[in-house]
């Protein structure tokens, strides 16, 4: 375990924002991670904690230490006829993860392929796509206590999960490390398919018998088909939270936006996607010397090249202000602004 000094964070964001990190270090197990916390060039420092760097946009050099979670490792902790529990380290690529799942036929995360991150940014952000959230399939986690190094396993109910919302985004946020996630995954699962546009996706790869893998396939090509590839194309996914309003107000916006699509949820509650609002703000397609919206998805911000972190920020504050004047409306960021 290196602690390395004034490092460029540009290889471990997916927007490719060059910033520079005072200090660096990668840990692979929780035996380094206790050595880091207290370590004496390290305990005073501001901590910032890294995975896949997927979901984050540096605005400046980060004065302080930042911790990349490399902790890897899938093992099998028990099953019953119905599910198996597996434990899995926080550092694992997402995407593989659901993949390995799939080829040894444990259903419940086949709609969430293709997502970007690492296992322990999941239960953080209750990663969700097509009907379906990973609080559906979570059984627990642990994590490491930042001020005092102890460890702590935290239940579905003491993440406090939300839509892209846990208690380590809000209550907890900056106070634990993740390290482990267990999540209880199904030997018969049941497939969801009614969300967007996967029926219709499977039914022109001309699937005619339902698993877990064509789902998969149907997911990962309607992604690709609308999202970019970081490797390709600095970003960070879906930037902005879809809105949910109330039925009364819902109603409103249908008198002055007749085709305002909204998708109801408990409690007469509708979500309404954030791309259809910003895309009638006029933003899809535009760019701005390096950076822009993104041609196919208005959803997500993208850097061309040597954008700046401080100028998609401002892009993003531009385009929700444009769309409270619209709708009326405020649209959240998904993404963490650092």
């Amino acid at each position: 375990m290196k602690i390395e000094k004034s490092i460029s964070l540009q290889p471990y964001n997916t927007f490719g924002i060059d910033v520079n990190a005072k200090l660096f270090c990668a840990f692979e197990s929780e035996s380094d991670l206790s050595s880091l916390l207290t370590h004496e060039a390290c305990k005073e420092e501001k901590k910032l904690i890294l995975g896949g760097g997927s979901n984050l946009l540096f605005t400046s050099d980060f004065d302080g230490l930042v911790m990349k979670n490399d902790i890897r490792g899938i093992e099998t902790l028990k099953e019953d006829d119905d599910h198996i529990w597996v434990r899995v380290g926080a550092g694992e690529n997402w995407h593989e993860f659901v993949l390995y799942c799939i080829q040894n036929q444990w259903g419940g995360v086949e709609n969430l392929s293709l997502i970007p991150g690492t296992v322990g940014a999941a239960p953080m952000q209750n990663i969700g796509a097509y009907g379906v959230e990973i609080k559906e399939v979570f059984e627990s986690l642990e994590a490491i206590q930042i001020e005092d190094g102890i460890s702590k396993t935290f239940s579905k109910e003491d993440c406090q999960f939300g839509y892209r919302e846990s208690i380590f985004k809000k209550k907890a946020k900056g106070q634990f490390i993740i390290t482990r996630v267990t999540l209880r995954l199904s030997k018969k699962p049941e497939f969801n398919t009614s969300y967007g546009a996967i029926g219709e996706t499977l039914n022109d790869m001309g699937i005619r018998h339902l698993s877990i893998k064509a789902i998969s396939d149907a997911v990962i090509k309607i992604r690709q088909s609308k999202l970019p590839d970081p490797d390709e194309i600095g970003n960070a996914g879906s930037f902005f939270k879809n809105p949910t309003v109330d039925y009364i107000d819902f109603e409103g916006l249908r008198v002055h936006f007749p085709k305002i699509p909204g998708y109801e949820l408990p409690g007469k509650n509708f979500k309404i996607p954030a791309a259809w609002l910003i895309e009638q703000c006029g933003w899809k397609g535009r760019t701005f010397g390096p950076i822009g919206v993104h041609k196919n998805q208005a959803l997500v911000l993208v850097n061309y090249g040597q954008g700046t972190g401080g100028a998609i920020k401002n892009l993003a504050m531009e385009i929700k202000e444009s769309v409270a004047r619209k709708f009326g409306i405020e649209i959240e960021p998904e993404v963490n602004i650092v």
